[in-house]
């Protein structure tokens, strides 16, 4: 099981997620760190887990401002790949990504307009580069359904056979409502049943994870990484 470590970025500053309310986002705590600049933590976080990814959430451009383009390029000093989710809508702000050279291109359903933008998006990048998100709320799917010719909100399938047919292989699965919260992961079940549909398929899983039984229990599910962050920063996960 891979950990990634996840950077909520708002205002410039690492906040804590808690249960997708953005509104209730406040600066870190954290064990490791007394700073919530997101360079050292990002830093702390790469010397404490030694991951491979880190996933940053860019909360501003996600609610549609520009990208920390300029934040995005110093990561690369730290020697893993960056996951950026800055709220992609179109496939120019996909080609904004590409030029500053980033690694592993978040399109989330939250805010990915529709099934014309996905494939105006494959066809401008590699798949390799691009990683869907299932974006959900407590299990409920996100972002503008009925462009994605989805009726029912708690019905994944539709959407996932669209982009596995555009050959995007890497897919997070995120239910906000368990971010921060401390839970348990609510997708466990989800993630089970995508591992026994598409075995060619990389499952990535975040939100409300607590600690190694949880992670355990993703792996036994078919989940090859998964997003963390309170968890890191409360010290229920140990670095190596």
């Amino acid at each position: 099981m891979r950990l990634i470590p996840v950077l909520d970025i708002l205002n410039r500053l690492v906040v804590r997620g808690v249960g997708g309310r953005r509104n209730e986002y406040r600066p870190i705590v954290s064990c490791l760190t007394t700073s919530a600049e997101p360079l050292p933590v990002a830093r702390v976080l790469v010397d404490a887990f030694h991951p491979r990814e880190l996933y940053i959430a860019d909360l501003n451009a996600i609610a549609g401002d520009s990208p920390e383009l300029a934040f995005y390029k110093s990561l690369k000093a730290l020697g893993v790949a960056r996951w950026i989710d800055a709220g992609i809508r179109s496939a120019a702000s996909l080609a904004t990504l590409l030029d500053a050279d980033i690694e592993g291109i978040i399109l989330g359903l939250e805010t990915l307009p529709g099934q014309d933008t996905l494939r105006d998006c494959v066809r401008i990048a590699t798949p390799e580069r691009l990683i869907f998100s299932l974006d959900l709320k407590q299990g409920q799917m996100l972002g503008n359904l009925s462009s994605w010719k989805v009726n029912d909100p708690v019905d994944p399938w539709p959407i996932l056979e669209f982009v596995h047919s555009c050959g995007i292989r890497r897919w997070i699965i995120l239910d906000l409502a368990g971010v921060g919260e401390g839970r348990g992961v609510p997708t466990l079940e989800l993630c089970r049943q995508i591992s026994q549909r598409y075995s060619d398929v990389e499952i990535i899983a975040g939100g409300g994870i607590r600690g190694r039984d949880d992670l355990r229990e993703l792996e036994d599910a078919g989940v090859a990484a998964a997003l963390v962050a309170s968890a890191l920063h409360d010290g229920t996960l140990k670095g190596a």
